[in-house]
């Protein structure tokens, strides 16, 4: 999925308190992370405000999910196939966190100054008193994460004895002669581990503690850090459940295992597009002499169907599944066959068309597990069937548009042996000159979504092009192709 948007850029300047003194006389309190989340949630819901913004298709099934959990205060379970937003899910928890909080300067474990939980807090504080400095952490700066990986290891997640601090004099049972891993460093914030299955058993004890007394063990002495922290933890189904991987004891101590899913709605799967393909320009800029591109709401509608009918395939590992960034990269292929076009041909303003849509199959390959697939990797049969089905899903989204549309007219144009000639390098000048007066045309336009004030030679063409391929699918018209032509007749 598409990066998360970058809070820390939003952010407001840091309250004003930098002693001790300044944050008691502020009237400030210390909240555990927890019970932080869950007031800013239930704000948010009275507010009627959405609680996880950008998540897209799961507003009545994950959501309300996730949102129990959070009110009662428990570690969570992502469980899902690739590809279904669940790190971005994670990620957007860490808007619910107070926006600033006060901590410790120096401070190795990001401690509040009313609640200092090591021996060296303890002593900033008392040696320094209401003059301890104090500074301010954005949320964007609370959130630690860690892919599990099978060299993942103990010191990598909780801690290690520094060697050096040892050497220096302090003996092995001082609490200050350990460097703490990430989670003790993420104290008072969100700590996410992706892919839990893929953390090896003997590392997995070790989230044991911090799950349920919420301490760390290091090196056979027991350092008492009463940590203050959300554990948020993603897995693949087939790791989860048969593999067997996780530990039980680790099931045990998670409050909630929430099952993620793939929109479930085709108008999801078109929302969820829209928002998160990536096409490297913004409105109102350019690059060299081409406006940003242009992808029709038809053509993002057959991505769409695409990508659902690939999901839904016998052909394909269901267990894998079809990840959501299947659909997205094959929105910014066709738009970047679209300013390529542009480029090559000297159109101003790059407009995607159907003859763009042949470029996600390879394109889109190595995304997809194929169930029934055999030793050569080269295998053609795979090509051909997403080549099926994108066809499959032109002819479906070309039903559900133009169902009733009179094309008799367009289809005339061929009824004396005449062709049309169009290509993936053909500008739209050169494709509807061949075709001179086409009727009906502000109705196929409609019929599309291009709005009046947008109704280019460029949109036109798009227009044009998807209605032949369509009489094509249905039969009322011939298609010859040898990879970079294709020919329309009758």
């Amino acid at each position: 999925m598409a990066e998360v948007t970058d809070v820390a850029a939003q952010a407001s300047s840091p309250p004003t308190p930098t002693t001790l003194g300044d944050v008691r006389a502020s009237g400030a309190d210390f909240r555990p992370v927890k019970a932080e989340i869950r007031a800013n949630l239930l704000a948010r819901l009275g507010a009627g405000e959405p609680s996880l913004p950008g998540m897209v298709g799961f507003e009545d099934t994950v959501i309300p999910e996730v949102e129990r959990a959070l009110i009662a205060g428990h570690d969570l379970v992502l469980l899902g196939e690739r590809g279904q937003g669940k790190t971005r899910l994670i990620r957007t928890l860490i808007g619910l966190l107070d926006e600033w909080t006060p901590v410790l300067v120096g401070s190795e474990l990001n401690e509040h100054p009313l609640h200092p939980i090591s021996a060296w807090a303890h002593r900033q504080i008392a040696e320094h008193g209401d003059s301890t400095p104090v500074g301010w952490v954005h949320r964007s700066d609370r959130f630690g994460e860690k892919l599990a990986t099978p060299d993942t290891s103990v010191g990598d997640l909780i801690g290690d004895v520094d060697p050096i601090k040892v050497a220096e004099g302090r003996t092995l049972g001082d609490p200050e002669t350990v460097h703490y891993g990430l989670v003790p460093r993420t104290n008072r914030g969100i700590f996410s581990v992706n892919e839990l299955p893929d953390l090896a058993e003997r590392i997995q004890v070790a989230l044991l503690n911090v799950l349920e007394e919420r301490d760390i063990q290091i090196r056979g002495y027991r350092v008492r850090l009463p940590l203050d922290l959300l554990l948020v933890a993603s897995a693949n189904p087939e790791d989860y459940t048969n593999r067997g991987r996780i530990i039980t004891p680790l099931k045990d101590r998670f409050g909630a295992e929430v099952r993620t899913h793939y929109p479930i709605d085709l108008a999801d799967e078109i929302r969820l597009l829209h928002q998160e393909a990536g096409l490297s320009w913004r409105p109102g800029t350019t690059d060299g002499h081409l406006s940003k591109p242009v992808v029709p709401e038809h053509l993002v509608e057959i991505i769409a169907r695409y990508t659902r009918l690939v999901r839904e395939s016998s052909h394909v590992d269901t267990r894998s599944g079809v990840s959501a960034r299947f659909g997205i990269a094959g929105l910014e292929t066709i738009a970047a066959s679209a300013v390529r076009r542009a480029a090559v041909a000297g159109e101003t303003r790059p407009v995607a068309r159907v003859v763009d849509l042949p470029t996600i199959v390879p394109a889109s390959r190595g995304k997809v597990e194929f169930a029934d697939s055999g030793a050569d990797p080269d295998d053609e049969r795979e090509l051909e069937l997403l080549e099926h089905l994108l066809r499959q899903a032109t002819a479906q989204t070309f039903r559900a548009r133009c169902a009733g549309l009179d094309l008799s007219g367009l289809q005339e144009h061929f009824t004396g042996g005449e062709t049309v000639e169009t290509g993936e390098l053909v500008p739209a000048p050169a494709l509807l000159g061949q075709l001179g007066t086409i009727p009906r045309l502000a109705e196929l336009l409609g019929r599309l979504g291009v709005p009046e004030g947008e109704q280019s030679a460029e949109q036109a063409a798009a227009a044009v092009e998807f209605a032949l391929e369509g009489l094509y699918l249905t039969r009322r018209l011939a298609k010859d192709t040898d990879g970079t032509r294709t020919i329309y007749g009758a």
